[in-house]
């Protein structure tokens, strides 16, 4: 065995998408294994591939590697050469800053508006405390990109996009209002060819999971 990122569904995991959106874009070779969450298979199988009990975790000859943080800086050493973090030590500082914010970080957010790549826009039902979240969101979205000029929050796609990229799946998916910018960002999230690989195979998936699809 060499390279394997074992994953959760692709409609539901989004902590799965952001080491896999992340490596598939910089074209790393990697084998893929799935294990579909709340399910027999999951609790059967999870124990052989991670040491938390829960995905995403990667193996690399050997190594295993768990957390989607921690993952994508695995790969930023490993087969990046530091692409995936901005060159300058400022910019950079800022883009870990961004990027742990996200990994910890709105709770409100997570609870109301799971990740649903199959899931058509509704009628709003989030309240204050995920507005609040949303709000924070767009705010750090729309600062980064008029600094950036470019598509992504530091110019070119880097880590800091990869952790952010199911909020995106979750701003299109609940009809989440946008101001221009922030509603470029989405769109330019979905061009990548590597998203639109996940999501081609998220929402031909099968399976379903029951808190995420309320």
């Amino acid at each position: 065995m060499s390279t394997t990122l074992v994953i959760g569904n692709k409609n539901y995991s989004s902590w799965s998408l952001r080491p896999w959106l992340l490596l598939r874009h910089a074209g790393v070779a990697f084998d893929e294994v799935r294990l579909p969450l709340d399910t027999p298979e999951f609790h059967a199988r999870i124990g052989d591939w991670s040491p938390t009990g829960r995905v995403p975790v990667l193996h690399d000859h050997g190594l295993a590697v768990w957390d989607s943080l921690a993952i994508c800086e695995y790969a930023n050493e490993r087969w990046l050469r530091g692409s995936g973090w901005p060159q300058d030590a400022g910019q950079r500082a800022v883009a870990r800053a961004l990027a742990a914010e996200m990994h910890s970080g709105f709770p409100a957010l997570r609870a109301q508006l799971p990740m649903n790549c199959r899931r058509e826009p509704r009628e709003r039902h989030w309240d204050a405390a995920a507005q609040r979240d949303i709000d924070r969101i767009v705010s750090l979205w729309t600062e980064r990109l008029d600094a950036s000029g470019g598509d992504f929050l530091f110019g070119r796609f880097g880590i800091v996009d990869a952790m952010f990229a199911p909020v995106c799946v979750r701003m299109r998916g609940y009809g989440v209002p946008l101001p221009e910018a922030a509603a470029r960002y989405v769109e330019a999230m979905y061009a990548l060819p590597a998203m639109s690989d996940w999501l081609m195979a998220a929402r031909a998936e099968t399976e379903t999971v029951a808190h995420d699809e309320a």
